[in-house]
């Protein structure tokens, strides 16, 4: 292992400078608006502010699904939250989440709007409004929770950090690359044996736990996340990879993935959506 000078914590940790890397600029200990701006407000019922991250995607996939299976009343505007400007600092954002976290959902099809933040919840809260992709079955209904409570458990060590480390920080640790990267292996070992033998997390039934669990996942699997998939030998675990391709194939989920999303390919790029017409552009 390679050789860091040793640090020594003080005895009060203060804030005096930004740790460095891609995302630094946000990074601050302290919650609440930095300032004052309204958010816009569409004509759909769903008004979903957020970004194309892995969390982000796993809302609006929810909702192209939802869609997709007939349900009108899921109709969306998404608005796109440019976090490296620190967008989810303004004083409408906070409002709805005050955490400053993607994804942000306000329901205003209600005669009380209902806020709803944190990815995990949003899909809950939009799979138990329109009845679709939550077993109806108590005992499968539950399996369901676990895994996707599993997932939202699980994913900090993944992206905060093995992606962090391994591809964001300022410097490359071999401690901290090393001790979450095997915990991401670990992880992806869980999902292969769970996998086995099954289309789904769950069985037979696809829900909201693969839509959650493939944002993250599939997408570090398939190399849309950190690029590093060969690094993780992504390609040994092939019960993940079977499920992350065939759930790649999914039209709702070839649409949402690129809503909220500004950067990469023209063609992958859907930063405002307001109508189906939007993606339709884009998907051929």
């Amino acid at each position: 292992m390679q050789d860091n000078n040793d640090y020594i914590p003080p005895k009060v940790w203060k804030w005096e400078a930004e740790s460095g890397g891609t995302w630094a600029s946000i990074n601050r200990p302290i919650s609440g608006a930095t300032h004052d701006k309204d958010l816009p407000v569409g004509k759909n019922p769903l008004q979903l502010y957020s970004l194309a991250t892995p969390n982000g995607i796993k809302v609006t996939i929810m909702l192209e699904e939802l869609l997709a299976l007939g349900v009108k009343e899921a109709e969306y505007d998404a608005y796109l939250i440019n976090i490296g400007e620190g967008d989810q600092f303004s004083s409408g954002f906070v409002d709805i989440n005050p955490n400053s976290k993607i994804p942000a959902l306000l329901d205003n099809g209600l005669e009380v709007p209902q806020k709803v933040f944190e990815s995990g919840a949003i899909l809950l809260y939009l799979a138990e409004k329109f009845g679709h992709l939550i077993p109806k079955d108590f005992a499968k209904r539950t399996e369901c929770m676990s895994w996707l409570f599993w997932q939202m458990g699980s994913a900090p060590y993944l992206g905060g950090g093995f992606g962090h480390f391994y591809a964001y920080a300022p410097v490359k640790i071999e401690y901290c690359i090393d001790r979450f990267t095997m915990e991401a292996k670990r992880q992806l070992d869980v999902l292969d044996k769970q996998l086995e033998g099954k289309r789904y997390i769950c069985g037979d039934e696809y829900s909201i736990a693969d839509i959650a669990i493939w944002s993250w996942y599939g997408n570090v699997a398939l190399n849309e996340a950190y690029n590093a998939a060969e690094f993780l030998d992504a390609e040994s675990y092939q019960n993940v990879m079977r499920w992350a391709r065939d759930i790649r194939e999914r039209p709702a989920v070839k649409r949402g993935r690129i809503v909220n999303r500004s950067w990469g390919e023209e063609n992958e790029q859907v930063p405002e959506r307001h109508n189906a017409s939007d993606i339709d552009a884009k998907i051929k």
